[in-house]
């Protein structure tokens, strides 16, 4: 028999990161804000599970902003559903215009570099401010804000159908158990399953890609077999793709 683990705290002060009980370091949210120097703006917003031709990223015809439609599909049968991602961002002032977009996405992580430029009919009036510094995109987010950790998971604010949150588990009829992981960043090479003691973990580690500002490193334990023994972890069939990592765990 296996049986999935309760995702907990691991420490007094909560997860590391409550936008992914697996993230044990590097940036975290689910999104992040850059200011570059020449006042374009860098996103990255995370999109576990969703293959590269399955986003769309738009400019909205008033080019103040940008519209992401995303799909991530039922990659296995014990998924409880396929996903459906929806997002926008854009300026908060009404005297510039997005002139530039450039996208990039990979392993379930979505960047965009977006630039501005004075619009034609120029207003003094913005959404927030811009009266005391210049006309550009929202501030850039501290990826490192201690607010980003706490006791509660957050669910993921993008999510318009199927799974909101990192972890999704299932007890099959032989007594294994499938468990989906969201690990958005990692390649698909780099995710690492291991049973000690009974216990089930896997490890991700996702690369600095870009302008991001550091790498991410995900760790946790996500099931435990009725007995404490150790497992070669090639008995464990494991599927990376797009950021996610989905384990069948035979039972004993």
């Amino acid at each position: 028999m296996v049986v999935p683990l309760t995702v907990a705290p691991p420490s007094r002060e909560g997860f590391y990161a409550v936008n992914n009980p697996f993230l044990v370091s590097g940036p975290k949210g689910f999104t992040e804000f850059k200011m570059l120097e020449n006042e374009d703006m860098f996103i990255r917003i995370d999109f576990p599970g969703v293959p590269q031709d399955s986003i769309k990223v738009r400019i909205d015809p008033t080019k103040k902003a940008v519209s992401i439609t995303a799909d991530a599909p039922k990659e296995h049968k014990h998924d409880s559903s396929p996903r459906n991602y929806g997002s926008a961002t854009g300026l908060v002032c009404k005297c510039c215009e997005i002139s530039g977009l450039v996208s990039h996405m990979s392993d379930g992580v979505l960047r965009l570099h977006l630039s501005k430029t004075r619009a034609s009919s120029q207003s003094p009036s913005c959404i927030y401010r811009c009266s005391t510094g210049p006309h550009t995109f929202p501030h850039g987010t501290d990826p490192h804000d201690p607010e980003l950790t706490g006791p509660l998971l957050e669910p993921h604010p993008c999510v318009n159908i199927g799974s909101d949150m990192a972890y999704e588990w299932k007890i099959l009829s032989n007594g294994g158990l499938y468990v989906r992981v969201d690990m958005p960043g990692v390649p698909k090479d780099r995710f690492t399953v291991s049973v000690v003691n009974g216990r089930v973990s896997v490890t991700g580690d996702a690369p600095a890609v870009g302008l991001d500002s550091g790498g991410r490193f995900y760790s946790g334990e996500v099931a435990m077999l009725e007995s404490q023994v150790s497992i070669p972890g090639r008995k464990i069939k494991t599927i990376a793709k797009n950021g996610v990592i989905r384990l069948i765990i035979p039972p004993l």
